[in-house]
């Protein structure tokens, strides 16, 4: 029996191997399935199902292209409606796989058709359970992502969980592993663990969510409590999930099509494109294209593009380093942006070269800002998350999340410079390439953000620990 789980940090996702006897099956498996195809070719096996926990919200799901690629059928646990074929499972319904068993357990809550699979041994010992977005490490499922469709608030979902958890999971063994869809950092849920294994057991004593003294009126506030908006492109996500999508390959095509300047800046005018700058934050800082967007693949990537672009099907034409133009359009599509044009030739030097215009971020040090503070004063903008602001900040600095900047554009001066930062300067230049490319130009972005403020000994609220809040 072979179990490998194939962790995706960009997307903090993910997906599985299972192999047994020359038989393997793939749960959750990304856009690209290659790797998914090699992975069995080399135990010499053939893939026999596609498990699907539920309908992905955060990332396009490489189901429909494995499933083509492999004749395996793609399963789904009950209340799925997909346009394409697929098998419906039954609760409790059991699927052998070499000397392995793997039981649907219906779950819903987190969707309704959010489905666990229960993995058993050959013996018929329960060995592991695959929990999609039902059970997360130190978490569970967001409840409020399907409530439109499933024409229910996000607290009869809520309820719904809870006894999915109290009737389904809870009764296993403690020595069951969880393998969930999801780790910390994604927006799947609200206060995942940094491991993404754990047992069953040791969720019972650390998951506040299992705890078993705890009423389905607690629950349903707990888990409901502080949820955030969920990021835009979720919905489109879901839709290509059900629906089905381009191959990824005439993406991938597509968008690694090589322009000189004039036919990159032709394409950029005709089609309203995004000019996406995929670089370093520093070398952007020094030099970009007039009202590009940075969004560095150096850092989560792929979810700040759906948190920020949001329209999947938005035209992009990328600034790239040298090598890296297949990644980009890759790490693009598995949160299904695949309306890549191409990308620059020669990348950003070549512009330059072909005398084209360009633009800069003025950036200074922190310890230029506190000699600055100390003269006089200048708004300060912290980009960062509420709860990283509230944990700990710099005195008169005001919260304007990059998640919503959108939101907070009328509360920048219009003519007095003012400063941004993050944690570390990847957030803080992504701001400020929007606000740029809005034409707000009189900011200062603060060269290694908070981290570089703190050791400026520059003058900070008392720290509060982030669990507490």
């Amino acid at each position: 029996m072979t179990i490998e789980q194939i962790y995706t940090g960009c997307l903090a996702q993910g997906a599985y191997y299972i192999e047994s006897k020359g038989e393997a099956a793939i749960i959750d498996p990304l856009r690209e399935v290659s790797p998914y195809i090699k992975r069995a070719e080399k135990d010499k096996a053939k893939i026999k199902f596609v498990f699907e926990t539920h309908f992905h919200a955060d990332f396009v799901s490489g189901h429909v292209t494995l499933a083509k690629e492999t004749d395996a059928p793609i399963v789904y646990g009950p209340k799925a409606d997909p346009t394409f074929d697929a098998y419906i499972a039954k609760d409790g319904e059991e699927f052998k796989l070499g000397e392995l068993t793997i039981k649907v357990l219906h779950t819903p809550g987190h969707t309704m058709e959010s489905t666990t699979y229960l993995l058993k041994d050959s013996k018929g010992k329960d060995v592991a359970i695959f929990s999609g977005d039902t059970l997360f490490l130190g978490d569970v499922g967001r409840p409020d992502l399907a409530q439109k469709a499933a024409h229910m608030t996000q607290e009869d979902l809520a309820g719904l969980l809870y006894d999915s958890l109290r009737t389904k999971i809870m009764p296993l063994a403690d020595d069951v592993i969880v393998y969930p869809a999801h780790g910390a950092g994604s927006a799947c849920g609200k206060n995942m663990m940094k491991e993404t294994v754990d047992t069953l057991g040791n969720q019972k004593k650390v998951n506040y969510a299992l705890r078993a003294d705890m009423s389905k009126e607690e629950f349903i506030q707990e888990v409901t409590e502080g949820l955030l908006p969920p990021p835009k492109y979720f919905p489109l996500n879901v839709k290509m999930n059900k629906e089905g999508y381009e191959d990824i390959g005439d993406v991938l095509k597509r968008g690694t099509k090589a322009l000189t300047p004039d036919e990159f800046e032709n394409l950029a005018n005709e089609t309203e494109a995004v000019v996406l700058d995929v670089r370093t934050q520093q070398e952007f800082v020094k030099g970009h294209i007039p009202r590009s967007i940075f969004i560095g693949l150096n850092g989560d990537f792929a979810p700040w593009v759906g948190a920020l672009i949001a329209d999947v099907n938005q035209p992009l034409l990328l600034v790239t380093p040298e090598g890296q133009e297949e990644e980009a359009v890759t790490r693009l599509s598995r949160v299904g942006f695949d309306r890549t044009l191409g990308f620059l030739k020669g990348g950003f030097e070549s512009w330059v070269k072909a005398g084209k215009d360009t633009d800069t971020i003025v950036s200074e040090p922190a310890a230029d800002l506190k000699k600055q503070l100390a003269d006089e004063s200048a708004p300060v903008f912290d980009v960062r998350k509420e709860t990283e602001y509230l944990s700990e900040h710099l005195v008169g600095s005001e919260n304007t999340p990059l998640d919503n900047i959108n939101e907070h554009l009328n509360t920048f001066p219009a003519e007095q410079p003012f400063y941004l930062h993050c944690a570390g300067g990847y957030r803080s230049v992504i701001a400020a390439s929007i606000l740029k490319s809005r034409g707000v130009h009189n900011l200062i972005d603060i060269g290694g953000g908070f981290d570089a403020m703190k050791e400026a000994g520059m003058e900070l609220t008392d720290y509060v620990c982030p669990t507490t809040l």
